[in-house]
């Protein structure tokens, strides 16, 4: 697939999710068409794709939501693995080589690389991070990134 027909993929779906939840309160539906959605168009280069939420009873700590693919880790800490650097930082973490990645947790040893793009609600505080896992060595790029922040900037809103 070329960088034009995958930002193409990614606008389409993002307009996809957008119907789907227009009108839906709940995080959680959002975040479970959203993982859904996802995982559908951009099979089988991603094989695991899902939404770690930030514990409203232990605000450093991410728990597992809607997810596609294989088990998940539950819970994740801030600051440890992909996961808990996204959350850390609020920023988009591209990672070519995961086993190169200092800390990283593997959840599935299939998974070579990943990004994690961080949602935050209507106030700008972090609600959730969006993890996507990869098979294929350096799957991910900046059309990749983009794509998937311009869908998680829009997951939130009313």
């Amino acid at each position: 697939m070329t960088s034009n027909d995958k930002a193409a993929r990614y606008a389409e779906v993002g307009r996809e999710i957008a119907a789907v939840i227009a009108g839906e309160p709940n995080a959680i539906a959002r975040y479970a068409t959203a993982a859904s959605l996802l995982a559908n168009a951009f099979a089988p280069r991603f094989f695991w794709v899902g939404f770690y939420v930030v514990d409203p009873d232990k605000p450093e700590e991410l728990v597992v939501g809607p997810y596609q693919g294989a088990l998940g880790c539950l819970r994740l800490p801030f600051g440890k693995g992909v996961c808990g650097t996204a959350a850390a930082t609020r920023e988009t973490q591209l990672v070519a080589d995961v086993h190169a990645f200092p800390g990283h947790i593997a959840c599935d040893a299939r998974s070579n690389s990943e990004i994690v793009v961080p949602v935050l609600d209507g106030a700008g505080k972090l609600a959730a991070v969006l993890d996507v896992d990869s098979a294929d060595p350096a799957a991910f790029d900046d059309v990749d990134r983009e794509g998937l922040e311009a869908i998680c900037r829009d997951l939130l809103k009313p």
